[in-house]
């Protein structure tokens, strides 16, 4: 069975800097100038309120959503005006409800973007989604049927799917925020290896103990602005932010 660091070092983790992103539907302007910046190799959880523009902030970095302005560089290179599905290749997203096809198998969930943006064979995509779901501990599960797997289950077949891709970058939108309390250690666990592995992430989360254990900066995120970013320690203990302060004495 590969180990996370095998599987997760063969392609190499790019940087990820978002710069002036803004981003508005009709007269509400979600996204107001953000700037973002994670090194290769390292993880940033955004945290912040309701309504204040994590989500939509994920979205426009693999461009789901098309910013209204600003830049995305990826390894460096600007990929705003790149081909979507291109830019997708190489920023893997997993959302909160797993939007996983609950009429194809977990198998044929995962082979399914493999074969029509990687154009591999379908033995090749099997075998791809074999080592993916060996490795996130559900190989036994290839020919189940999503519905028939718990939420923790899914979602980690979500995950699979992305890693599944060979991104450069992973994003997490809220992964565990719709799983049962018993069945978020597990997930966060597989995200704390795949950090541990090296790979780029952004992380949008409630969990504020995994964001002081895992992440190497913490992005606070209010009225479609990142107010702070810091590493973890300076951020859950030291945060310059009078409003950062505030949030923090209602979620700790």
């Amino acid at each position: 069975m590969p180990t996370t660091a095998e599987s997760f070092t063969a392609v190499e983790a790019a940087s990820l800097e978002l710069t002036g992103i803004e981003l508005a539907f009709g007269s509400n302007k979600v996204l107001r100038g953000v700037d973002l910046a994670v090194p290769a190799g390292t993880t940033a959880c955004v945290i912040g309120p309701s309504g204040s523009g994590k989500s939509t902030l994920l979205r426009a970095t693999n461009r789901l959503l098309e910013p209204a302005a600003g830049d995305i560089r990826l390894g460096g290179e600007s990929v705003l005006r790149s081909n979507p599905d291109e830019l997708r290749r190489r920023i893997g997203m997993v959302f909160q409800h797993f939007n996983l096809f609950p009429h194809k198998t977990v198998l044929e969930n995962i082979t399914l973007p493999l074969r029509k943006i990687k154009k591999l064979t379908k033995e090749g995509a099997a075998e791809a989604a074999l080592v993916q779901l060996e490795l996130v501990g559900l190989k036994e599960k290839a020919s189940a049927r999503p519905g028939n797997l718990s939420g923790g289950q899914q979602q980690r077949v979500a995950i699979a799917r992305a890693l599944a891709m060979k991104p450069e970058v992973m994003l997490f939108d809220e992964a565990t925020s719709a799983l049962d309390p018993e069945l978020v250690k597990g997930v966060l666990a597989l995200m704390a290896d795949l950090a541990g592995a090296g790979m780029t992430m952004v992380v949008v989360t409630h969990e504020m103990g995994f964001a002081r254990q895992v992440a190497d900066q913490v992005a606070f995120m209010d009225q479609g602005v990142v107010v702070e970013s810091v590493p973890p320690e300076k951020l859950f203990t030291a945060a310059e932010s009078p409003r950062l302060r505030q949030f923090l004495s209602q979620v700790l």
